[in-house]
């Protein structure tokens, strides 16, 4: 008989889980569909009669926030923009100098390499070879 009882309890606690799960869900449902920002604005133009004082104010403080974090993005943009152009100047010029480096090695290479036949005809001619 003890075991029959044991049986009985156990669906029971499991129906209670169910049902806790079930109301967990049913909240967390419904603070997506209404978000907090949206049932404070709610709860205050019912305070207020639904005048809507606070949430024009809520709105006004939002726009700013918009504005003043819009400007800020666009100085942080404006820096980084400049100094992507600063860099591109920057890669440009060393380029340059690279580049007139290598030419001016290759003309020295061009003339050692005309010096060094010189001195290979020279020595044919004088009849020293190795």
């Amino acid at each position: 008989m003890e075991s029959s009882s044991l049986e009985i309890n156990l669906p029971d606690t499991h129906e209670e889980g169910k049902l806790y799960v079930v109301d967990s869900l049913n909240n967390l449902n419904k603070l997506n569909i209404c978000p907090d920002e949206s049932q404070h604005s709610l709860g205050e133009e019912e305070n207020t009669g639904g005048t809507g004082e606070n949430r024009a104010g809520s709105n006004t403080r939002n726009q700013y926030l918009f504005f003043v974090t819009f400007i800020l993005t666009l100085i942080i943009s404006l820096a980084l923009v400049s100094f992507v152009i600063f860099l591109i100047i920057q890669t440009r010029n060393k380029m340059d100098q690279i580049s007139s480096r290598l030419l001016s090695e290759k003309k020295n290479i061009e003339e050692l390499k005309k010096i060094n036949n010189i001195i290979l005809k020279h020595l044919n001619q004088s009849g020293i070879k190795d």
